[in-house]
């Protein structure tokens, strides 16, 4: 088989994912977001016809009104998204055990050993899309090439509901006339460092001797040249390891870049959520929060700390990310967040640190076994979390 790694890419996630519950939003423009009375925040995900309008992922709501007055706004659930996402992945370890998120909606799986229980990688791409559809009710677009870069390239190509092959032939016929910026990691800061050097392709950067690029954008432009030239042979990771976690991890590449706190926190709300529940699933607790920040240049910072106590609940785990990120002080324009947990112990019962609410804490953590445990009899929507609407003062 030529080409053997796909990337599977969920069209418009967290908006088709609602439309699934609130049927009535599938045929008017609508998009996840925040509060549209206070009109702050921004657009996490739109569907296609607020697409039409304009209406982009990651810009302020009160812009995206002004572009399609009739916009219709839903509140993010998290936990849906989750809950969706690793229905996903069941599908997609059918094919293989080599299956590596990038994102909540985004995975790598490298098909190369399946071609005799399943066929080709775009057989196996098609065969995907058909059981999502069916089974999930959602849409994927999936690229198949032989490297991650351009499997990913693939997936971007063709939207919605496609699947696209690029192969070694279609490196110099169609992935080198495209513009630099589709190139993984280029964001607005690269492309326009590119463009001051009258590299607009990726052909322009594939053509360019190695040692240029590296002269003119330091490490940033060597992996730039091997992305070009169809050289990456990064691995696609396996789907489970089998021994026990040293942390548990949630991270998520920002379509486009965000600048304010607000923003910042509402991103990193929601991956704590994600890694409390992870840590409960497993029967841990987390002694470390660490904090990943990245902003579209490559430049990248991580910072950790101690928690007074092991913890298992999603609010100590925020409140310790945002006050890493305020720590920091960075002002950037974030492109990536992660929130990881790490000195994980067993949920043998939590020894109290003498300078601890223990209370507060005990009572949240009750709180949020006991969703679990509604969740898990009567399904995900069962309960859900009354967060504070964005805009509002959120308690901390």
């Amino acid at each position: 088989m030529e080409n053997g790694i796909l990337h599977v890419d969920m069209n418009n996630f967290y908006a088709s994912v609602e439309t699934l519950y609130a049927p009535e939003y599938k045929d008017v423009p609508m998009a996840v977001a925040g509060d549209k009375e206070s009109r702050h925040g921004i657009i996490l995900a739109k569907n296609m016809l607020a697409k039409k309008q304009g209406v982009q992922t990651a810009e302020p709501i009160w812009q995206a009104m002004r572009k399609c007055p009739e916009l219709r706004l839903i509140p993010p659930h998290h936990e849906r998204y989750a809950m969706f996402s690793r229905m996903a992945k069941k599908i997609y370890s059918r094919y293989t055990d080599r299956v590596e998120p990038f994102s909540l909606d985004e995975c790598w799986l490298d098909v190369y050993g399946s071609e005799r229980l399943f066929g080709t990688g775009r057989e196996i791409a098609e065969d995907i899309r058909r059981r999502v559809k069916d089974e999930l009710g959602l849409t994927v677009s999936i690229g198949v090439s032989f490297n991650k870069v351009f499997a990913k390239l693939g997936s971007d190509y063709k939207k919605p509901d496609a699947v696209t092959e690029f192969g070694r032939r279609e490196m110099e016929e169609i992935i080198w006339k495209m513009p630099c910026k589709e190139l993984l990691f280029v964001g607005p800061s690269t492309e326009t460092a590119l463009h001051k050097y009258g590299i607009r392709t990726i052909g322009d950067i594939a053509r360019l001797e190695r040692k240029a690029m590296n002269s003119l954008m330091g490490r940033r432009g060597d992996i730039l040249w091997v992305y070009a030239n169809g050289l990456d042979t990064s691995p696609v990771q396996l789907v489970d390891a089998r021994e026990a976690p040293k942390s548990i991890g949630s991270s998520t590449t920002l379509p486009r870049d965000i600048t304010t706190e607000e923003d910042v926190r509402a991103t990193l709300l929601g991956l704590s959520e994600t890694v409390g529940e992870q840590l409960r699933r497993q029967g841990l607790r987390a002694g470390e929060v660490q904090l990943t920040i990245r902003n579209s240049d490559f430049k990248e910072v991580q910072r950790q700390c101690q928690l007074g106590a092991a913890v298992c609940d999603s609010q100590s785990i925020y409140r310790a990310a945002v006050e890493l990120y305020r720590r920091e002080n960075l002002r950037w324009q974030v492109r990536l967040l992660g929130v990881r947990a790490g000195r994980l112990v067993p949920d043998n019962g939590r020894q109290l640190s003498m300078f601890e609410e223990t209370d507060g804490l005990k009572r949240q953590e009750d709180l949020e076994n006991a969703m679990d445990r509604l969740r898990e009899r009567f399904g995900r929507e069962s309960v859900r979390r009354a967060v504070t609407l964005e805009g509002k003062k959120r308690e901390e």
